[in-house]
């Protein structure tokens, strides 16, 4: 546990980024696919019209909760806490679905998958992803909201 961080779960998320970044792997070398989550789901939803085969996007889309619900029932569940109200919810939700479309992807294909490959608008997109996360996260602070 980190002290600035109380509730912190290093081992935790360092088992699901090594997770993560094996998925996105096994996806870039076994299929040749961009492992986006914004981009599968899209296509899983018939939204988009990506290049990854509707099967392949749905598959990947239902196996994240799975896998979620599988590392919860192997090592306890997650105390999970929400905001109060719902509202930052739904907004936070609608800027980051806009934001994700602005970009043309999200942290996983940018962040996981076009960093390692050192794609300067990945990079870039990457960097503005987190200060946005920083910046809301103390405006949420400020607010009382967390």
């Amino acid at each position: 546990m980190i002290a600035a961080f109380p509730q912190a779960m290093p081992v935790e998320g360092l088992l699901g980024g090594l997770l993560i970044g094996l998925s996105a792997a096994i996806m870039l070398l076994g299929n040749g696919r961009i492992a986006g989550v914004s981009g599968l789901a899209a296509r899983a939803t018939g939204l988009g019209t990506g290049s990854a085969p509707r099967g392949m996007a749905l598959a990947f889309i239902i196996g994240l909760p799975l896998g979620a619900a599988v590392i919860a029932l192997l090592l306890g569940g997650v105390e999970i806490r929400y905001p109060a109200s719902i509202w930052p919810i739904v907004v936070g939700g609608l800027f980051v679905g806009y934001g994700t479309r602005l970009g043309s992807g999200c942290t996983s294909g940018h962040g996981v998958c076009g960093m390692s490959r050192l794609s300067l608008r990945s990079i870039t997109a990457t960097l503005l992803f987190m200060a946005s996360g920083i910046a809301t996260v103390a405006l949420m602070r400020a607010g009382g909201l967390l």
